[in-house]
């Protein structure tokens, strides 16, 4: 009898980035479609303003992120690594199963609350300077929304124990369907029940996303229960790792509800114009952030599992290197093309997103950065020291946007202070690691960051140079002028940054090189 052994190939962080970065790229275009497209199709100003579409968002996101997030990987996936070195599938699937039971009640009983009490929370919370029209759109829209979480909570843990199984293919285009449904929704009702009916896209998008996550099941042999194992050790780490992660992700969706209350303060379309700038500034976070340190994140958690320390640290530092090094041009990019920018993505109302974007950019690198520097934490089962920082420096949030809103920044205030605190964030953590880890901040590493802000520096003057070389005219309208010269300026940056990287001998740039020689120096052969 022969036996046939199937040998799964590991896939490396660089193919599993490169996946979630190509379909990452593609679901914020989509995003940022989506959002040109509300803009386009819908007044930002008047009884039917954007600014519904905009708040009604708020609290079903602070629900999902305060209730479930935290637990949809931080808290969650290191523990299933745990059970996935060892060969214990059933126990995977047992945690998942009682975590998923325990959750979906929770959610579901919220989600009755908000579609009960949707009014009172816009009224009274969320953005109470809405006029009557605005108010009755917003609440009709979060009533459409009210049970997104529960969609969402279930859909994310089924991707979390795919992704602790090496699956991302499932959770990497599950958000791409999510805004596509939203797109439909504009084109479907905008004629008929109008700003609505995108409640009903943002509720398919989520029923759609969750069959998506069922699909990526298939084959993992993955088994339901209906038990909830209060008894369970793993079980009972997970909830209580899971208060300090989801206080720590709940905190900054009341910080969102805090900036939507003092934008509603400036008058109608400045909630609109924030979000337009926040959707802006967001895609690069997403797309070298989020999907780098999403892809790092498992092989981390691996390594401390292997009772390798020494490994963990080389990962984490070559990671966070190549994060820095592709986020410093992006940051420059946008901040000399905010203008190009937000005239190409939003047309209307393009100075007013433009000047917030530009206060957006420093808080462009330090979220980056800190998606990976959170997961350093996580990795090793601490969720309270990011939350403890957080909750201070979105205090100083608050107080710093209250500040600066009255003053004559308006809503570019609250850009301002997010960016502020964003560094002060990333300052504090860095501290902490280092006085945890003395030798993870080690010369190699430090002389290699260095160098990389003495290559941005070369990044800035390119930059600068460009903008006067094209400047921004009161006449350039559409894709073409504008995306003409915004490729053009953003493509002199990344190759003065790539070239002079090379110059300074940074590892980062050499598999560009390495691919640029292949491809120019290819032997042609002939027949």
């Amino acid at each position: 009898m022969q036996t046939t052994t199937r040998v799964k190939k590991r896939v490396s962080i660089g193919g599993i980035a490169a996946l979630l970065a190509a379909t990452a790229f593609v679901g914020q275009l989509l995003g940022l479609l989506r959002t040109r497209l509300v803009n386009a199709n819908f007044d930002a100003l008047g009884p039917h303003s954007t600014d519904a579409y905009f708040a009604a968002f708020n609290i079903p996101d602070l629900v999902f992120f305060t209730l479930s997030a935290g637990a949809l990987g931080v808290a969650f996936m290191p523990v299933l690594a745990d059970h996935l070195q060892k060969g214990d599938k059933r126990g995977i699937w047992r945690l998942s199963s009682s975590l998923l039971n325990l959750l979906a009640l929770i959610m579901f009983v919220v989600g009755v609350l908000i579609f009960i009490f949707a009014e009172q929370l816009i009224r009274y919370v969320v953005a109470p300077h809405l006029s009557p029209d605005q108010l009755h759109n917003t609440v009709v829209i979060m009533r459409f929304l009210a049970f997104s979480p529960l969609l969402f909570t279930i859909s994310g843990i089924i991707m979390s124990v795919q992704q602790t199984l090496g699956r991302f293919f499932f959770y990497a285009i599950a958000p791409l369907l999510y805004n596509l449904s939203i797109i439909a929704s504009i084109f479907i009702f905008r004629n008929n029940i109008g700003l609505v009916g995108l409640g009903i896209g943002a509720l398919a998008g989520g029923v759609i996303q969750l069959l998506i996550a069922i699909i990526g099941l298939y084959g993992t042999g993955f088994k339901w229960s209906h038990r909830i194992l209060w008894k369970n050790a793993d079980f009972r780490l997970i909830l209580r790792q899971l208060p300090s992660r989801s206080i720590d992700q709940g905190v900054d969706q009341i910080n969102t509800i805090v900036e939507t209350n003092l934008a509603s303060r400036l008058g109608t379309g400045a909630i609109s114009h924030y979000n337009n700038a926040f959707t802006l500034h967001n895609a690069p976070i997403m797309l070298i952030g989020t999907a780098i340190a999403t892809a790092a994140f498992p092989s981390m958690n691996n390594r401390l599992s292997q009772g390798r320390p020494d490994l963990f640290r080389k990962e984490f530092l070559r990671t966070l290197r190549v994060m820095i090094w592709i986020v410093m041009p992006v940051a420059v990019v946008c901040f000399f093309t905010r203008g190009y920018l937000a005239r190409l993505l939003f047309a209307k109302n393009a100075p007013e997103i433009a000047l917030i974007f530009g206060f957006f950019t420093a808080a462009i690198f330090f979220r980056v950065v800190y998606a990976l520097l959170s997961r350093w934490f996580y990795s090793q089962k601490d969720t309270w020291t990011p939350l403890i920082v957080s909750v201070i420096v979105i205090i100083l949030n608050i107080v710093l946007s209250y500040h600066l809103v009255r003053t004559s920044y308006g809503a570019a205030g609250l850009a301002f202070a997010q960016s502020i605190v964003a560094a002060i964030e990333v300052l504090s953590l860095s501290i902490i690691m280092v006085w945890r880890d003395h030798k993870l901040f080690d010369p190699d590493f430090i002389n290699g960051i260095v160098k990389i802000v003495s290559v941005t520096g070369f990044s800035v003057i390119a930059g600068y140079t460009m903008i006067s070389f094209l400047p921004l005219g009161a006449g350039d309208t559409g894709f073409f002028a504008l995306g003409t010269k915004f490729a053009a300026i953003a493509g002199v940056t990344a190759i003065v940054h790539i070239v002079v990287s090379g110059m300074f001998g940074l590892d980062e740039s050499r598999p560009i090189f390495r691919w640029l020689k292949r491809v120019v120096f290819r032997p042609i052969k002939f027949q």
